[in-house]
C-alpha cells in the first residue's frame, strides 16, 4: 500500500497535478507516519507555492533531506534567519550542510540578503567547487563582482570532478545492485517464498506496468534522497502565493533559477546532455528503500538499471556530444572579428535574414541529433525488454540475469570514459564563454563583454538569454538603437522569456517609443501578471506619458511582488524624485542598494538628489561610489564631474 501510494504521488506530482498529489500524500502520512513521507508531503506544497504549509509540516524535524526543505519555505517567506539556524544548527557548528552544493547555493543566498557579502561568496564558491555545472551560483558571484575568471572556474578541474562524480553514481548503482543481489539470494533459499512465488506472480505482472522510478519528477522523500532542484521543481522564482509573505521572492536572472540549476553532486554528469534534465533526475535519487524486495521488483530494477541506468545514459549522452563536435568546430572556426557582422546582436541583419540563418544552420545539425536519438533508443529497448524477458523466464534466473547486467555494465563503462570526459570538456568549453561574457558585463566591461559573446556558437548566440545580455551591454553603452534590436530578437527567440524586459521597456522610455512600450507592457501582463518585470514595463509606460504617480503606484506593484528586485526600488525612486518627494525618493534607492550594492543606479540616483539639493559633498560621494561600480558610464563621470566643479 505505501509502494502504491507513493508512486501515485510521484505520478501526480509529474503531471502536475499538484491537489491530488497532496491529497493521496496526506493519505500516505496517515496510513504510514515517518519524517521521509512528511518529506513528501512538504515536496507536494513546495510545488503548489504553499511554502507556509511545508514550514508548518517540517518545523522540528532533523533529517538532512527536512532541514533543507524546511530552509526552502522559509527562505520563500523570507524568514532568513529560520533558513539559516535550519541548514547551520547553531548547537552543531560542525553539522554538514545537507544536499551538498544545493544547500551551499541557498546559503549563499541567505547571507548576502543579511548583508553578509564574504560569507555568501565563500558558500557560493564551495557550490561550484562540489558542482561546477551550479550556473546560478557563478552568476551570484558575478553580481557581487566576486567571480574569478570564467576560464579557470570552468577548466580542466572541473571536467574532472564532473568525472569523479560519474564514476561515484557509477559505484553507487553497483552498490544498491549488490545489496538486491544478496536480499534475493537470501529470498530463494527460503522455501516459503518459492512456494508463495507463482500465486504472487499474476498480482506482479499487474503491478508491473505502475513506474517506480517515474522519470521528470523529482523523489522528495528517502531517507537518503537529496533533492535536486531543478527548474520543473522547488523553484525560488516561482509566481507568489496568495499570502503576502509567500511574495518574497528572487527575480528571474537566468534560467531561474536556486534551484532552476542547483542540483546535487551526482546530478552533474546528467547535465551534459542536450535532453531534459528532468528524465534523469530521478535515476540518481533513488525511491525510498522498502523492507522487502520481491521477485516483480527485482525484475523492474534489472531493467532500469541495465537499459537506463548512469553508463548506458552516459554513452548516449557523450554520443550526442560527439555527434556535435562537427558542428561545435564549424561555428569556431567562424568566429572572430568577422562575427560582428554575422550575429545580429552587434550589426543591422532583418528579421528575414534572421530566419533563414536558423533554418539553413539548423537543419544538418538537428537531422544529426534525431537520426543518433533513435539508433540508440532503438538500442536501450531492445536490451531493456531482452533483460526483462529473461528474467521472466524462469524464477531462478534473477539473479543470473542481473549478475551479466552488472557484468555488461561495468564493462561498457570502461569504454565511455573518454566519452564522458569529451562531453565535459564541451559543456565546460561553452560555459567558459558565456560565463566571461556574464562577468565582464557585471562589471560594466561593455566592449569586451560584446566581443565574447560574438564568439559563441550561432544556435547558443541566437537564444533569447545571451540576446537579453547583448541587449543590456548595449544599454549599458548607451546604444538605444542596437540594444532595441537585440531585444527585439530576444523577444522573437523566446516570446515567454522575462529575462531582461524591465530594461527593454526602459531602452523604449528613452527612444521615447510609446507605441512599442504600450505593446510591450501589454504582452508582458498577458503572459505572467504576477511577475515584477511586468510592472516595471507598465511604470515605464506611464512615466513616458509623464503620470508619474500612475507610474509610481505600478513600479510599487513590482517590489511588492518580488521586494529583491532592485531595479524596481530604483524606478520607484526615479518617479519619487520627479514628484519631488526626495524624502521617499531616498528610501526607495537605499532600498535598492540592501538588496544589491552594486546596483550603481541607486548611487546615481542619491546622488542627483543631493545636487538638485545643493549638498554636494553628499552628491560627490554618492556619485563617487558609482563611478567606483561602473567606471565607464559617461552619464556619471559628468555628473562627477560637475560636482567637484562646485566643490572648487
Amino acid at each position: 500500500m505505501e509502494t502504491i501510494l507513493t508512486d501515485c504521488v510521484h505520478h501526480s506530482l509529474r503531471h502536475f497535478m499538484y491537489r491530488n498529489a497532496i491529497f493521496m500524500c496526506e493519505r500516505l502520512c496517515s496510513e504510514f507516519p515517518s519524517e521521509t513521507n512528511l518529506q513528501l508531503l512538504a515536496g507536494c506544497f513546495l510545488q503548489n507555492n504553499q511554502a507556509y504549509a511545508a514550514y508548518h509540516i517540517l518545523k522540528g524535524t532533523q533529517m538532512a533531506q527536512s532541514r533543507y526543505l524546511f530552509a526552502i519555505s522559509c527562505f520563500q517567506m523570507d524568514l532568513l534567519h529560520d533558513a539559516e539556524a535550519a541548514l547551520c544548527p547553531p548547537n552543531e557548528p560542525g553539522a554538514e550542510i545537507p544536499n551538498g552544493a544545493a544547500g551551499h547555493y541557498l546559503l549563499g543566498l541567505i547571507y548576502r540578503y543579511t548583508d553578509r557579502r564574504r560569507s555568501a561568496i565563500q558558500h557560493f564558491q564551495q557550490a561550484l567547487s562540489l558542482d561546477p555545472l551550479m550556473w546560478c551560483a557563478y552568476e551570484e558571484l558575478c553580481v557581487l563582482g566576486a567571480a574569478e575568471d570564467a576560464s579557470s572556474v570552468f577548466g580542466e578541474a572541473a571536467v574532472l570532478c564532473i568525472q569523479k562524480q560519474c564514476l561515484h553514481n557509477r559505484f553507487e548503482n553497483l552498490h544498491t545492485l549488490n545489496d538486491d543481489l544478496n536480499s534475493a539470494s537470501a529470498r530463494n533459499n527460503n522455501p516459503d517464498d518459492v512456494r508463495s512465488r507463482q500465486s504472487k506472480q499474476a498480482q506482479i505482472n499487474n503491478l508491473r506496468d505502475i513506474p517506480t522510478n517515474y522519470h521528470g519528477q523529482v523523489n522528495l522523500g528517502g531517507p537518503a534522497s537529496q533533492i535536486a532542484n531543478g527548474s520543473s521543481n522547488i523553484s525560488f522564482y516561482n509566481t507568489p502565493s496568495p499570502v503576502a509573505a509567500q511574495n518574497l521572492q528572487l527575480s528571474a536572472i537566468a534560467p531561474p533559477p536556486l534551484c532552476r540549476n542547483t542540483q546535487q553532486n551526482g546530478s552533474s554528469l546528467n547535465s551534459l546532455g542536450t535532453d531534459s534534465s528532468r528524465s534523469t533526475v530521478n535515476s540518481i535519487i533513488q525511491a525510498p528503500r522498502r523492507k522487502f524486495v520481491d521477485e516483480g521488483k527485482l525484475r523492474k530494477i534489472s531493467g532500469r538499471l541495465f537499459s537506463d541506468s548512469g553508463p548506458r545514459r552516459s554513452s548516449r549522452l557523450a554520443g550526442e556530444a560527439g555527434a556535435n563536435t562537427n558542428a561545435s568546430g564549424a561555428g569556431a572556426a567562424n568566429n572572430g572579428t568577422t562575427n560582428s557582422t554575422k550575429y545580429l546582436g552587434g550589426s543591422k541583419l532583418n528579421s528575414i535574414t534572421f530566419r533563414s540563418m536558423a533554418v539553413r544552420k539548423g537543419q544538418s545539425f538537428a537531422n544529426e541529433n534525431i537520426d543518433e536519438g533513435i539508433q540508440n533508443e532503438a538500442f536501450d529497448d531492445s536490451r531493456s525488454n531482452a533483460s526483462l524477458s529473461v528474467s521472466s523466464s524462469s524464477p531462478s534466473s534473477d539473479n543470473r540475469t542481473l549478475e551479466q547486467g552488472a557484468t555488461k555494465s561495468v564493462g561498457g563503462s570502461l569504454t565511455n570514459d573518454a566519452k564522458i570526459i569529451n562531453g565535459a570538456s564541451e559543456i565546460l568549453g561553452l560555459l567558459r564563454i558565456l560565463g566571461e561574457g556574464f562577468r565582464l558585463s557585471c562589471l560594466f566591461r561593455c566592449q569586451d563583454a560584446l566581443d565574447v559573446y560574438h564568439k559563441l556558437p550561432y544556435k547558443h548566440y541566437s537564444t533569447g538569454w545571451v540576446l537579453s545580455q547583448v541587449g543590456k551591454v548595449y544599454f549599458e553603452l548607451v546604444d538605444y538603437l542596437e540594444a532595441d534590436r537585440a531585444f527585439s530578437l530576444a523577444r522573437h527567440a523566446s516570446p515567454h522569456s522575462l529575462e531582461g524586459m524591465d530594461v527593454y521597456s526602459t531602452v523604449l522610455y528613452h527612444l521615447k517609443e510609446d507605441m512599442k512600450l504600450s505593446y510591450l507592457a501589454q504582452e508582458l501582463i498577458s503572459t505572467d501578471r504576477l511577475a515584477p518585470q511586468s510592472w516595471c514595463a507598465m511604470g515605464n509606460c506611464y512615466s513616458l506619458q509623464k503620470d508619474h504617480e500612475t507610474a509610481l503606484k505600478n513600479f510599487q506593484r513590482a517590489v511588492q511582488l518580488n521586494p529583491r528586485f532592485a531595479y524596481a526600488h530604483t524606478l520607484c525612486g526615479h518617479e519619487y524624485v520627479a514628484l519631488e518627494d526626495f524624502e521617499n525618493g531616498i528610501k526607495s534607492y537605499q532600498s535598492a542598494l540592501r538588496v544589491d550594492s552594486r546596483h550603481y543606479n541607486s548611487w546615481y540616483g542619491l546622488g542627483m538628489i543631493y545636487l538638485r539639493q545643493e549638498k554636494f559633498e553628499f552628491s560627490e560621494h554618492h556619485f563617487r561610489m558609482a563611478f567606483q561600480i561602473n567606471p565607464r558610464s559617461s552619464v556619471v563621470m559628468s555628473y562627477l564631474g560637475t560636482s567637484l566643479h562646485a566643490l572648487k
